[in-house]
């Protein structure tokens, strides 16, 4: 597994340099073949966990200049759409605009096919003819081959290809070509972004920054539904997850609204975390879950566990440091009508495991019975952190332990760079939780952050002796007791 994801980071990582240099995909394909040895399959991987929007071409350049600006904007900061325009010489043939339906059904692999460029246009000297614009790629030399020859004698066409002048403006480039043609060359151009409701969201590099504006520009442009591009610029290091932005096009509007999973959330991109990457992974432990389940969620932020588990009928118990996180929480509750489903809380993650979550399971467990199906699960979304949580469960419960089916299953998230990542992970909350998790826990790849940066989610069921602290004997002398108490005592200094 960790293979194969290496191997699709090396696609995406080679095909944007591809991209970039103006060499052939094919060469990143036999490179990937040298490392991986398994070809068939990688692609699906790439395209499922590649989550940018701008479109990536990589075009034959035969004949360039159908596909490039006008050079004069190379190094422009501010866009002027006017400089873009160009006029290219294309291959076209002219067609009695009665038979132009079955010339293109005849000649689709010779047509250009490039969107939002017009592959019939009007002849300005004959009204009943019509000039069927041809691919320059497959017509170089302006000569159809022997058999699209037959097949225009079959129509009564004359194969004579004429040299057409096609007009090109900004409207017909795509994202990349613009920002390819701009930036200075042999620099990387393809710039990732996710979109979160009306909003953009980039992280550029450094080389980028002085045409962050136009980039702006042209990615809102070049989107429908784009009204606001905005660029990260700093990392997600403060206490509440959120990060710095800059508004680089359009309206300073930061509020939105997002769908996913078919539920509707609303919030404020500029104070709260949210992250549309997490989508699968949101849906993959909701679908955990069953009716009458208990879930805990420690870092809640706007409710992505929380709702839709909810709406499966589960009882949640949902917290949040943020306050904005905490009031968009609520908000997003009545939103999605479970606002009396869902018990919210404004807590550290500690403070809310040691009272909510500690009250709930010291009532709930010791009621359970063999043959009650209810599940306790515990998420703790909060990857550069969550791992140094764990230590909160040692012995969080007193008294004798539930039955092991009853026992609380944790899904803890963390980053890596570590070589082997999952072993990592489960290492690093062995550490934490002070005992072995091995055979007894799962470790699931959610995606990879940063190259050799991985985002996994260590899924386990608390073991008993950890959760749970046996009381002292009644028998016990009153010496003993008053010992066990002062041990007590220490022991729940050093976990507060």
């Amino acid at each position: 597994l960790w293979r194969l994801g290496y191997c699709a980071r090396l696609l995406k990582t080679n095909h944007f340099r591809t991209a970039a240099s103006n060499t052939s995909f094919p060469g990143v394909w036999m490179l990937l073949a040298q490392h991986s040895g398994r070809i068939p399959g990688l692609f699906v991987v790439v395209k499922k966990n590649t989550f940018f929007t701008m479109p990536e071409t990589v075009e034959d350049k035969t004949n360039p200049e159908l596909y490039l600006p006008h050079p004069g904007v190379r190094g422009m900061t501010l866009l002027n759409r006017e400089a873009f325009k160009r006029t290219v010489v294309v291959p076209a043939l002219k067609v009695k605009k009665e038979i132009v339906h079955s010339v293109l059904k005849s000649l689709k692999q010779s047509v250009l096919q490039r969107p939002g460029l017009k592959r019939v246009v009007e002849d300005p000297e004959d009204e009943d003819s019509r000039f069927v614009i041809l691919d320059p790629h497959k017509v170089p030399e302006f000569s159809l081959g022997e058999a699209e020859q037959q097949v225009l004698k079959q129509l009564s066409v004359h194969p004579e290809v004429f040299k057409y002048h096609l007009e090109l403006s900004y409207e017909n480039f795509k994202s990349e070509e613009i920002l390819r043609a701009v930036l200075p060359e042999g620099q990387e151009v393809t710039s990732g972004f996710s979109r979160v409701g009306h909003i953009a969201h980039l992280n550029l590099r450094d080389h980028q920054l002085p045409y962050r504006h136009l980039i702006g520009q042209v990615i809102m442009d070049k989107n429908p539904g784009v009204t606001c591009v905005v660029n990260k610029t700093n990392i997600i290091d403060s206490t509440y997850r959120n990060f710095e932005m800059e508004v680089l096009a359009g309206e300073n509007n930061l509020v939105t609204k997002v769908k996913e999973n078919n539920i509707a959330y609303e919030l404020d991109f500029s104070k709260v975390y949210w992250n549309p990457r997490l989508s699968t992974e949101h849906g993959r432990i909701v679908e955990l879950l069953r009716a009458g389940d208990v879930l805990f969620d420690v870092f809640a932020g706007i409710g992505p566990f929380a709702i839709p588990a909810a709406k499966r009928k589960c009882r949640v118990f949902a917290n949040d440091l943020n306050p904005e996180s905490y009031t968009w929480l609520l908000h997003n509750c009545k939103l999605n009508k479970v606002d009396t489903k869902v018990k919210a809380f404004n807590m550290d993650g500690r403070d809310f495991l040691r009272g909510p979550v500690r009250e709930e399971l010291s009532k709930e467990l010791p009621l359970l019975r063999e043959e009650q199906k209810t599940a306790f699960h515990i998420v703790m979304n909060l990857p550069a952190l969550a791992v140094e949580f764990l230590d909160v469960f040692r012995h969080l419960l007193v008294g004798e332990p539930c039955s092991p089916a009853g026992l609380p299953t944790v899904h803890c998230y963390g980053f890596s760079k570590h070589s082997d990542p999952a072993r990592d992970i489960q290492e690093r909350a062995e550490a934490t939780l002070g005992t072995s998790l091995a055979g007894r826990c799962s470790t699931f790849l959610v995606r990879n952050v940063a190259p050799n940066k991985e985002m996994l989610c260590l899924s386990f069921q608390i073991p008993a002796d950890v959760l749970y602290k046996r009381p002292c004997p009644d028998e016990a002398k009153p010496a003993s007791k008053r010992l066990c108490t002062s041990q007590d005592s220490s022991e729940e200094k050093v976990l507060s």
